[in-house]
């Protein structure tokens, strides 16, 4: 049995967390435009962009490696602009027994925030926390508020 854990992080995001939300819900097909240096590409393996049950390849690039990503998009909820993936196939699963990747989006003051939660367990005891996805996460979340800059 591996280790189990979870890691939380929130950025503020400047462009509008309704934007954030929509575009991964609708549009994650965008983010090779947005960030190509770490999203080279999102296909629609199964369903439809938007809707619980619908499975997305992602190719990305993570620590200057090459990677792949199968997600099943597992929960929706449009009050607190959430999206629950669960990782099916990948080289995340190389690692991971189980690994799902939840955001959602908090307003404060004013202020929205997006927040990264990585649920996961690791395949065996030894294995390492994903410490270094909370950067790239964060990284992308940043870049997408850059490209909308002054767009809303």
């Amino acid at each position: 049995m591996g280790l189990s854990g979870k890691l939380v992080a929130a950025v503020e995001f400047k462009a509008g967390g309704d934007l954030f939300h929509e575009l991964f819900r609708y549009k994650p097909d965008q983010f090779a435009v947005i960030t190509p240096e770490k999203v080279q590409g999102c296909d629609l393996h199964e369903g439809e962009y938007g809707k619980v049950g619908s499975i997305i390849n992602w190719r990305y690039t993570h620590d200057g490696k090459a990677k792949t990503a199968k997600e099943l998009i597992q929960a929706i909820d449009e009050e607190k602009r959430m999206i629950k993936f669960k990782v099916l196939e990948g080289d995340v699963m190389e690692e991971y027994k189980e690994f799902l990747v939840t955001f959602h989006i908090e307003t404060k003051g004013g202020i929205d925030l997006v927040t990264w939660t990585f649920e996961y367990e690791t395949l065996n005891d030894d294995g390492e926390h994903p410490i270094s996805l909370l950067p790239y996460f964060i990284a992308i979340t940043k870049d997408i508020e850059n490209h909308h800059a002054g767009k809303n």
